[in-house]
């Protein structure tokens, strides 16, 4: 039901910043919880930030907690992840997903997500 395409990300060096979109083909989107996953080559599928309908609350793991920063546009149909200080360690492809959930509801584990794009790339360099 829910299309998403990421996009933004790209090759950059430590201490810059990137910020990825990810953008979604339905007309309910503001009644989804969405959230930002990444996963490096030969290791699992991690979360990292999360948002509830409204934008109101958020939150991410201790890994990216003030340095990466979740938003969304509902007129748009848009989510961002800005990430600030990167890190060679944050490389990986960056995914964004959909859920249907309670208004309030920030979802953080991947079987609770329903809708995933396809990812966008981000390499961090040293």
């Amino acid at each position: 039901q829910v299309q998403l395409v990421e996009s933004g990300g790209g090759l950059v060096q430590a201490g810059d910043s990137l910020r990825l979109s990810c953008a979604a083909s339905e007309r309910t989107f503001s009644s989804y919880a969405m959230g930002w996953f990444r996963q490096a080559p030969g290791t699992e599928r991690t979360f990292v930030a999360g948002i509830n309908w409204s934008g109101g609350r958020t939150y991410y793991p201790d890994s990216v907690k003030g340095r990466f920063t979740i938003s969304r546009n509902n007129a748009k149909n848009t989510v961002y992840l800005q990430m600030n200080s990167l890190k060679p360690e944050d490389t990986a492809v960056y995914y964004c997903a959909a859920a249907w959930a309670n208004e309030l509801a920030v979802i953080t584990t991947m079987k609770e997500y329903e809708y995933w794009g396809q990812g966008t790339q981000v390499t961090v360099s040293s």
